[in-house]
Formats: C-alpha cells, structure tokens, sequence
C-alpha cells in the first residue's frame, strides 16, 4: 500500500466555540495547531478562517493569507483551503480564496445537500455560549441548503483550473460521485481526482462501515480505482477513527481533527488536533501503514508545489 496521507482539519465552520475551548480560532492558534498538527504526522491541513474577534467563520482572504503564511513560513505541510463558506455565503464569495492564494489544493463540494448542525443548540444552554452568534447560528442550519448545482460547479472548476489548484472533491452521498462522473465525461474534470468522503453529517450518507464500502464501490464502477485516490471523514466519536481505521485497512487515506470530532476518547476532549493526528498515527502504525509526509503527499496527489502558490 502507498503511504499514509493524514489531513488534519483545523477548526472548520460548524465547531461552535462553546462545544471545547481547545478550538483554535485566532490565525495565530490556527496556524500554532498546524504546525503541531504536521510535527505529529499530518501531511495536510485543511483550513478555514474566523473571525479573530469573533471567533465566527469568515471569507476574509487577508484573514487566509496570515494563516496560510504563517503555517508555510514554519512548515513543508500541505495548506488545503476551504470553499466551503458558510449559510450566509454566495458560491462566488466561498471561492474567491482561490485566485487570491493560488493555493496547491481546495476543497470542491460536488453537490447541493441539507447541512445542519441545529441539534447542537439542543446541548447548551444559554449562558453556555462563548459568543452571542453561536445559537443562532446552529439553529439556523435547520433551514439551510448547502447550495453547489452544477452551474456553481462549471465555475469552480474554472477558478480551480485557471490558478493551477488541484480540487479536493468532498463527497457527502452517492450522488455526488454521479455528478463527478458527469463532469468527467463531459471533459471539465480530468482524472485521476482526490476524493474525501464525508460521512456523519445530518443530510448527508453515514458512517458505517456499509456507507463506506458503497461509497468506495461506486467510486470504483463510474470512475474507476485507476483514475482517484479516496480518504475518509468521520464526523463525530467514535466514527472518526472507525473509518479511518477502515480506511488505512483497504488502502485509503484519513482525515482527522477538531473541525470533525472534539474527542480523542469517549468523553475526553482533545487538546489539540495534533492530538487527534497523533492518536491516528498509532493506529496506522500498529496496522503497518507507514505515514507519508508532506512532499511525498505532493507526489502522491500531483501538486504544483509549495514554490507555485500566491502567498
């Protein structure tokens, strides 16, 4: 099997502040979680940016920029930036990251699904809350359609190809390897592709171990196992590292981190995502899968390179 390619998530946009204080928010404890992150073992990291006031997700590219600088200007590891933005967010204002970084790699949302996180408000109660946008906020996701039709799409991978970035497809259900395996036909997607499956978040496909093998044998029949690498995210505990561990089993690769999952064991929070990132390095380990670090990622994904991005 090839090496291990380990994503560590640093902080995402559905995390709420008041679900652990460990959640790194300001630039420079994103960029400090990073950089402990790929010291553990994690050849990427995935980011998003908040608000260093406010601790609320942003677009802001100068918020990306400072992240994205700070992490490259103290380590080799793989900076994947989000297009993923937030309910209140258009698709154009989700991209508009990518011309200004030029990043080596971005995620791609392959389809229009529910997303919500509303049933974390149900957790809290009010005085709970670190900051006053937190509530409504989860609640809000009871109501919101994480919007990526196939126009959004057409034009995302223009911006995509256009600044050299390669995409990080993120599968939430089945139907999102149909749309990229039209999107192949058609030409406007070149194989091989780097496919995240998402699973565990409310609207999207589970999970379980079946979710996961369905996933992987559609994959397989409309795209073909020649033609993509594949890791896997387990939103929530245990499901982080039960399908990591899958993952690792059949070949694929991981992603773990606190934008996924807050604990590093059943009711024990993690301190860190290089705490997560370590604990799914042991697991590899004692599993035989040797981990690959950031250049031979590179290699493995075929990256432009840390030299050919705009920050």
């Amino acid at each position: 099997m090839e090496k291990l390619i380990i994503t560590a998530a640093l902080t995402g946009n559905i995390t709420l502040p008041v679900q652990t204080p460990y959640l790194p928010l300001t630039p420079k404890e994103i960029i400090e979680d990073a950089v402990r992150a790929a010291e553990a073992g994690a050849a990427s990291v995935h980011i998003h940016g908040r608000d260093p006031k406010t601790g609320k997700p942003t677009t802001d590219p100068a918020v990306y920029r400072e992240i994205a600088e700070g992490i490259k200007a103290r380590s080799d590891v793989i900076v994947c930036v989000t297009t993923g933005g937030t309910a209140d967010m258009t698709p154009a204002q989700r991209a508009q990251v990518v011309p200004a970084l030029k990043p080596e790699l971005a995620t791609f949302n392959m389809g229009s699904i529910n997303f919500s996180i509303h049933p974390i408000a149900e957790r809290y109660k009010d005085e709970d809350y670190k900051y006053p946008w937190e509530k409504e906020f989860a609640l809000s996701t009871k109501d919101f359609i994480f919007r990526n039709t196939f126009g959004d799409i057409e034009k995302l991978c223009n911006i995509m190809e256009e600044n050299n970035t390669k995409p990080e497809f993120e599968i939430y259900d089945v139907g999102h390897i149909y749309n990229l395996s039209f999107f192949i036909r058609r030409g406007i997607i070149k194989p091989p592709v780097w496919l995240q499956f998402v699973t565990g978040i409310l609207g999207g496909i589970g999970s379980a171990v079946e979710d996961i093998m369905y996933l992987k044998q559609t994959a397989d029949r409309l795209i073909g196992s020649a033609n993509y690498k594949w890791s896997v995210i387990g939103a929530g505990y245990p499901a982080e590292f039960n399908v990591a561990t899958l993952s690792i089993i059949m070949g694929g690769h991981a992603r773990v981190g606190l934008e996924d999952n807050i604990f590093v064991e059943r009711k024990v929070l993690a301190k860190s995502n290089a705490e997560l990132v370590e604990k799914l390095v042991r697991i590899a380990k004692e599993l035989g899968r040797e981990i690959a670090t950031p250049d031979e990622a590179r290699a493995i994904l075929g990256l432009k390179g840390r030299d050919k991005v705009n920050y």
